[in-house]
Order: structure tokens, then sequence, then C-alpha cells
């Protein structure tokens, strides 16, 4: 199986670094914002005022359709949820997601934050999902198999009793939004190594019942089938010479 993976040049990578950094401090924005009574709308204003002021767009406005600048997804919602009216409340889990396109490249990164007092299974299944990432990560450098990320994450969650996501997955990210390679989360079996210059996204959904999804209506937002909760952690990395580079820390 050959995949045509882009491998960055060095004035590539600067431009990804800086496309990186402004979509890591929008998520940081779009966090701070996060209490009860604030709708997801609200920060979706806000994080998307800061990319405009940093000569940068939102790279999911108008993405196939995307009507939004991030994704918001609250509780048992997997991904793609769309920015509305609806008020936040205290024990919410939320993730956002920002992605940002600059100068000709792509910087994405979410996380999940947690409203007000939120139980421990809450708790719980965000660090964990937290912790999958970084574990993941831990694995990544140059020759090594890319398979071993799904290996990281599928193992530790089910030591813990979660479930994973096989629906969405990482992705290569550079001059286009999505691009090869893709990156399971999962464990399986799929062919391919890392190389320097390569740059994809590790994306790990934890689920506290079973992983699989529903599309809503509106197109994009995807929901737990038995309504439990998810959560998600991601990054934009590098792989380097020496190991790996975090774009969006």
């Amino acid at each position: 199986m050959n995949l045509k993976i882009p491998i960055l040049k060095p004035e590539e990578i600067e431009k990804i670094r800086a496309a990186s950094k402004i979509a890591r401090d929008a998520l940081a924005i779009g966090g701070s914002m996060v209490r009860a009574g604030l709708s997801t709308e609200s920060i979706d204003t806000e994080v998307h005022r800061f990319i405009i002021s940093q000569q940068a767009y939102p790279s999911c406005l108008n993405y196939m359709g995307f009507p939004k600048s991030i994704c918001t997804s609250v509780n048992n919602v997997i991904a793609h949820g769309i920015p509305d009216s609806r008020q936040l409340e205290d024990g919410d889990i939320i993730n956002i997601d920002v992605t940002v396109y600059k100068d000709g490249f792509h910087g994405d990164t979410s996380a999940t934050f947690v409203v007000g007092g939120v139980d421990k299974p809450g708790m719980d299944l965000v660090n964990a999902t937290r912790e999958s990432l970084e574990l993941a990560i831990q694995t990544c450098g140059p020759g090594v198999p890319l398979r071993l990320i799904g290996d990281t994450i599928g193992s530790f969650a089910a030591s813990l009793g979660y479930s994973v996501s096989e629906e969405l997955t990482g992705h290569g990210v550079g001059r286009d939004f999505h691009q090869n390679p893709l990156v399971y989360h999962h464990i399986n079996d799929e062919p391919g190594e890392m190389q320097a210059g390569m740059a994809f996204t590790i994306e790990p959904i934890l689920c506290q019942g079973g992983a699989g999804g529903l599309q809503w209506p509106d197109g994009w937002t995807v929901a737990t089938l038995d309504g439990g909760r998810s959560a998600q952690f991601e990054h934009t990395i590098l792989i380097t010479a020496g190991g790996v580079e975090i774009l969006t820390t």
C-alpha cells in the first residue's frame, strides 16, 4: 500500500509552526471562556475574532458547508458539534476543536474542558483521554510504525474500561486540512512508518460506553448511540530526526 505522505521542507515547517501556535492560542481563549450559562456560539464568536486578528482564517468555516469557525462537542457528542445558542450547564464536559489556516498551512488542536463541578466518572474520562494522547505522542519518532499510536491508545483505553471511536481518525495536516496519513486510534494493523518531516494529528476519542456514533440531521454532529459521554484531545505533531515536536503546545 503506497500512500503519498507529504514531507515538509524547513520553510514549510516554519509556516505550519506559526499556524499551529495561533490554533493553540485560540483554543486557550475558547477554553478560558467555558462556564455555566455561556452559549457555545459565544465561544465561537470570540475564537473567530481572535483568529482573524492574527491575519489567519478558521479552517472549519465553510469547510464542506460547515457553518461555524470551531466545533463544540458537549457530553455525548463525539465530534463536529455546531456552536449554537444552547447554554452550558454545570457538570457538562465540552470539547473545543480549532483549526487555523495561515500562509498556506493549517494547524489543528482540540481539548475537552469541564464546566463547574463534573462528577468523578466524567473527570476520570477527561483525564484518561488526555493521558492516552500523551502516551501516544511519546511513542512517536522516525521509523516508528504508525499503527503503534492506535495500539497504545487502544490498549490504554481498554485497561480502564473505555472504548475508542473507530469512525474518526487523526490525519496528516499541512497545505491541506486533511491529508495522508490516516492515524487510527484503535488497535490496528495498518502499514506505514513515521518519517522526519511528516506532520499529522493525533486526536483520540474515548467513550464511557460504546463508541458507535449516530449523525444528527444537521449533517455534522455525531453523538454516541448509547448516550454515554465522550472526550477528545488533539495535537498537531511533527516527526523530527530526533523524535517528535508538538506544534500545538
